[in-house]
């Protein structure tokens, strides 16, 4: 029997951390992709099963040479799309391009030239695609446009691609998670302001983690083929809506 192979994105921290790892221990061989090199080297001494492969997600020259690489090695059946994020809080009225641009560019764009790349390889094992957009992609909140518009974009696409790849047999998933206390979301979307990132989950009784997450991922591309756990909506319980925050203390 063949090792199944998963390519995870955005695997230096947090919830591509976490999937990172649950995947290997499932019996995967993982390729672990993000930017930063040493915080991949780090993952790899975790699992001998983790490959790191440092990349940026929106170099199209790059993200084509690195699926070649794993085309070789024997080719990717899994494709966990976890590289994103969020910058800044503003409204609309003050909204920064910048911040924007980048939102869109590693949320949309990235996501898309990983999975064309992958495609490819994804057909002939009649595989799986997973991408991790967020509740933020179902609704808007103040404060939230930028990050908003990236996440139903990413969603849009999602949903198109579940469609056209439906002939090839390759599942798409979507899992959409909400409040998730991870190392590094909120204090980069908040431009490194420690305090202001730690208000974001002030009173909130056990929101989600990035293993929590992760389990929902293993779960997800694991069932038979041919369940598609089309989304998966999960949030703390303390989060009973985008607007509604249970907080104590």
């Amino acid at each position: 029997m063949s090792t199944r192979i998963a390519v995870v994105t955005g695997a230096s921290t947090g919830i591509g951390e976490a999937s990172a790892l649950a995947l290997a221990e499932a019996g995967f061989e993982v390729y672990a992709v993000a930017r930063r090199a040493e915080r991949l080297e780090a993952l790899a001494q975790r699992h001998p099963d983790i490959h790191p492969y440092p990349l940026d997600v929106t170099d199209e020259n790059a993200v084509q040479r690195f699926a070649e690489t794993v085309r070789e090695a024997g080719g990717a059946d899994t494709l966990v799309n976890i590289a994103g994020g969020a910058r800044g809080t503003e409204w609309v009225a003050e909204a920064k391009t910048e911040d924007w641009e980048w939102m869109y560019r590693v949320n949309v764009l990235g996501t898309m030239i990983v999975t064309r790349a992958f495609l490819p390889q994804l057909r002939a094992a009649e595989g799986t695609v997973l991408n991790l957009t967020s509740t933020a992609g179902l609704v808007g909140y103040e404060g939230g446009s930028g990050y908003n518009a990236a996440k139903f974009a990413e969603r849009g696409m999602t949903r198109a691609l579940r469609l056209e790849e439906a002939e090839h047999n390759v599942r798409v998933i979507e899992v959409l998670p909400g409040m998730v206390h991870t190392e590094e979301f909120s204090l980069m979307r908040m431009g490194g302001d420690k305090e202001a990132a730690e208000k974001v989950y002030a009173g909130v009784e056990k929101p989600l983690t990035a293993e929590d997450v992760a389990d929902v991922v293993r779960y997800a591309v694991t069932v038979p083929h041919h369940v598609s756990l089309d989304e998966i909506v999960l949030r703390p319980v303390a989060q009973a809506a985008q607007h509604k925050v249970v907080r104590k203390g």
